[in-house]
């Protein structure tokens, strides 16, 4: 009896693990590799203006990265890096957009305490994540605290740090799944140095 009843456990916990994993897998879709169409999709700017990617892409190289949250150490290392090559990195027809899951309000602080240059997109569901096969986790909200300013950070889901971009032919021509924040922006502009050439 002992042993059936242990038997029934490690079945019940191995169907309870599938279900998880596949709860985990829901919030990813199929990954985005070099060499594919990139996927369309319409979001919230942090003005709360919508913005659609088809009003962009083919026109010019966009850089799309997606970041944890915003006022986090590593998120803020990444937009001021990215904030402080903008023009170099317009002056080679390159658009910046950073994802994230954060709420519009956070977006809009976030872009102006730091006075970021380019947009920030609010993907509160995870859907753009998704599209591009990004693993996205539940979010959360936290008090971001600095001298006089305070805010609590909305945020739907926590995405993870990927970033990609796409070649003005529409398709993926550049993907980053391990990056480092500070660097990113540097890496990037390499990369697209090495395409004049």
């Amino acid at each position: 009896m002992r042993n059936f009843n242990l038997l029934r456990l490690a079945a019940a916990l191995c169907v309870g693990a599938l279900a998880i994993g596949g709860l985990a897998q829901a919030q990813e879709g199929k990954e985005v590799k070099v060499g594919d169409k990139a996927p369309e999709f319409t979001a919230k700017d942090d003005a709360g203006k919508e913005w659609k990617s088809t009003d962009v892409v083919g026109k010019k190289i966009v850089v799309v990265y997606f970041y944890p949250a915003n006022f986090t150490g590593g998120c803020t290392k990444q937009a001021c890096a990215f904030r402080d090559d903008f023009k170099k990195l317009k002056d080679k027809g390159v658009e910046v957009i950073g994802v994230s899951g954060d709420d519009v309000k956070s977006h809009a602080a976030f872009k102006k305490y730091h006075e970021l240059t380019f947009t920030l997109l609010s993907d509160y569901e995870g859907d753009i994540a998704k599209k591009f096969g990004v693993p996205a986790n539940k979010g959360g909200d936290f008090k971001f605290k600095e001298k006089d300013f305070e805010i609590t950070v909305t945020t739907g889901v926590r995405i993870n740090r990927w970033t990609f971009v796409i070649g003005k032919d529409g398709k993926i021509i550049y993907k980053d799944t391990k990056v480092n924040a500070a660097g990113d922006s540097k890496k990037i502009l390499e990369f697209v140095e090495k395409l004049d050439k």
